[in-house]
């Protein structure tokens, strides 16, 4: 798996730099050259969509954390973390949330209660993504006029939607990890520590009782669906500032069916090409020119590592402080 998700990461690396050296190169930099130093200012921008997938995240937790030990400020720091390692380290996607139930388990979370909540926080961004997708659609289809192709692509996003529905059916009446567990088990010879770790039975438990509570799923899902829109303004008004205004609408838009392509193409590390070729693709549907296309594309890389580094390299920190920690109690 790692080296397919290597190899992808080169082809899509390799394919960056093609579609910036096809384009007119002095166009994209004088465009970055527009914008300037105004760019920064999509960093603390990028907190307002993370704080609302945190809020709805919080609220998940909240059940199983009375006391608040894991507020709202340290999960966004975590989900500042799980951000960064999902798009910028190979981990196609799953990495960050692993990394996100250790780092809430620091606060004396249960790690049935983390594990069943940032289960939980996945599946309500598919259903959300699904949304958010189809609302780009169909603004695509109103704004670009090409009926044909969008009206398929609806058509199939919708008829795929029983999927996620059934997911979600599955872990709220089913027994998945007690029995992923007992495969396991039945592979390995016996209880492992893995098996130990997972607790499939607690994790199924602790699933089933964020379930019981679906006003606080719709409220998480609102929040998260929130996030999606508000995230939208990032195209915006990295646009404004390239030098090419778009409405709201259009900006909607490409960043709903782009967003979809880098999701379902996960296994390109950091969506790279993927970002690029859809935002290119989708952007001259609704008269964006391929060079600013590839400079919004290069912005929003930009505003990923400044804000996705230093939550890295405070992760890594921690992790030196706790094994410091450890190392001086023995």
């Amino acid at each position: 798996m790692k080296v397919v998700s290597y190899l992808a990461g080169v082809l899509g690396l390799i394919a960056v730099v093609v579609l910036v050296l096809h384009e007119d190169t002095s166009a994209i930099l004088g465009a970055l050259d527009h914008a300037g130093w105004a760019l920064l200012w999509l960093l603390p921008f990028h907190a307002l969509p993370l704080l609302l997938d945190v809020l709805g995240w919080r609220m998940l937790l909240a059940p199983r954390d009375p006391q608040r030990n894991a507020g709202v400020v340290y999960l966004f720091w975590v989900a500042a973390v799980r951000e960064a390692c999902n798009r910028l380290l190979p981990v196609a996607n799953i990495g960050g949330e692993i990394v996100g139930i250790r780092l809430v388990k620091w606060r004396g979370i249960e790690g049935a209660a983390a594990t069943a909540s940032v289960i939980i926080e996945v599946l309500l961004t598919l259903l959300n993504q699904y949304l958010f997708t189809a609302l780009g659609i169909v603004l695509l289809i109103a704004l670009s006029q090409h009926v044909g192709v969008f009206d398929s692509l609806l058509v199939a996003l919708i008829a795929s939607l029983p999927l996620p529905l059934g997911l979600f059916m599955l872990l709220r009446y089913g027994q998945v990890f007690s029995r992923l567990e007992g495969v396991a088990e039945k592979m390995l010879g016996g209880r492992t520590r893995l098996s130990e770790l997972i607790d499939g039975n607690h994790l199924d438990h602790s699933i089933r009782a964020l379930c019981a509570y679906p006003w606080r799923l719709v409220g998480a899902g609102a929040w998260q669906l929130a996030g999606f829109v508000l995230g939208s303004f990032e195209c915006w008004l990295a646009l404004h500032m390239l030098g090419y205004p778009i409405s709201l609408w259009e900006a909607i838009a490409i960043e709903a069916v782009t967003q979809a392509l880098r999701h379902l193409i996960f296994i390109v590390p950091a969506g790279l090409g993927v970002q690029e070729g859809g935002l290119v693709l989708f952007g001259g549907m609704i008269g964006v020119p391929p060079d600013i296309s590839i400079a919004l594309s290069l912005v929003k890389r930009l505003r990923e590592v400044g804000f996705g580094v230093p939550a890295l390299i405070s992760w890594q920190w921690m992790e030196i402080r706790r094994l410091q920690a450890r190392h001086a109690v023995r």
